[in-house]
């Protein structure tokens, strides 16, 4: 395959990894595999290349900015991104290049991801297939504003063109800011169940606690780079009511100064769709 490129980073999982790339080549699709290593001590870039994947070595965790790094070496129109623990179904991204090709306004197709050996739906997968945004006549399935970052695939000038994933945001709902960046900029974004992604997360280095405070961290970031500004109030107080909520929230002020001018809102028709979606 030609038209499209996956794109892994990923930072001392090599045994997730040595799983996972070893499903992307048994696909039948043929898509090269670029492989970020953000900064790992393992064998990560060792298993990345025996596999047969280019391997982009890091000297520093970027986070969620290292897939920026894969897109723009990609040599494909489209970039299909996957985490260490994930792979995408056998015709999977046959048929996404389909798509995409047939509907040029889509930036962003979101698979139905499957979690685990018991392939239970993923929560967020139902979510989007019930999104109120309704379907457009332009894009292949119901829109969205928000996505799985490993269960995606984006096309290349789109995602350039918005700036990817901030290098601010990291892992952690790095994925809202980038929809409203594409969505801000005229481009659709469509679940389409028909395409699947499996995800097997691995108990390895989590801690759900750390995860819960960087999502109010980059929530409460997010808002503050592209909604209203009681938004971001109603966001803050709600942060303030938990432990992990206030944690996260100090995390979010000494990012501050990293985003305090990149203040951008976006369209009204944008804010709209979004405050849709839940309140605030």
């Amino acid at each position: 395959m030609s038209d499209v490129t996956v794109a892994v980073a990923t930072r001392d999982r090599a045994a997730e990894l040595r799983r996972s790339l070893a499903e992307h080549t048994a696909t039948g699709d043929a898509a090269p595999v670029i492989v970020v290593d953000n900064a790992s001590a393992d064998e990560t870039a060792a298993i990345a290349s025996v596999a047969g994947a280019r391997v982009i070595r890091l000297s520093r965790d970027l986070g969620a900015a290292a897939r920026n790094l894969a897109v723009r070496e990609a040599g494909t129109r489209y970039v299909a991104f996957a985490d260490d623990d994930s792979w995408w179904e056998p015709g999977a991204l046959d048929r996404a290049v389909e798509i995409m090709d047939a509907h040029p306004r889509a930036a962003l197709l979101a698979a139905r991801v499957l979690v685990g050996e018991q392939e239970r739906p993923d929560p967020v997968s139902e979510a989007m297939a019930r999104a109120p945004l309704g379907r457009p006549a332009d894009l292949p399935g119901p829109s969205v504003l928000g996505f799985l970052a490993c269960s995606v695939i984006v096309r290349r000038d789109a995602f350039l063109q918005v700036g990817g994933f901030s290098p601010v945001l990291r892992f952690g709902g790095e994925e809202e800011l980038l929809a409203l960046d594409l969505a801000a900029a005229g481009w659709g974004l469509a679940y389409v169940p028909e395409l699947v992604v499996h995800h097997h997360p691995s108990p390895h280095g989590r801690d759900p606690a750390a995860r819960r405070r960087r999502e109010v961290r980059n929530r409460l970031l997010t808002a503050w780079l592209r909604r209203p500004l009681p938004v971001l109030g109603h966001q803050l107080l709600t942060a303030l009511a938990g432990a992990d909520g206030r944690r996260g929230a100090l995390a979010a002020v000494r990012a501050f100064p990293a985003v305090a001018r990149a203040r951008r809102p976006v369209p009204a028709e944008v804010e709209a769709a979004r405050a849709a979606l839940a309140d605030y």
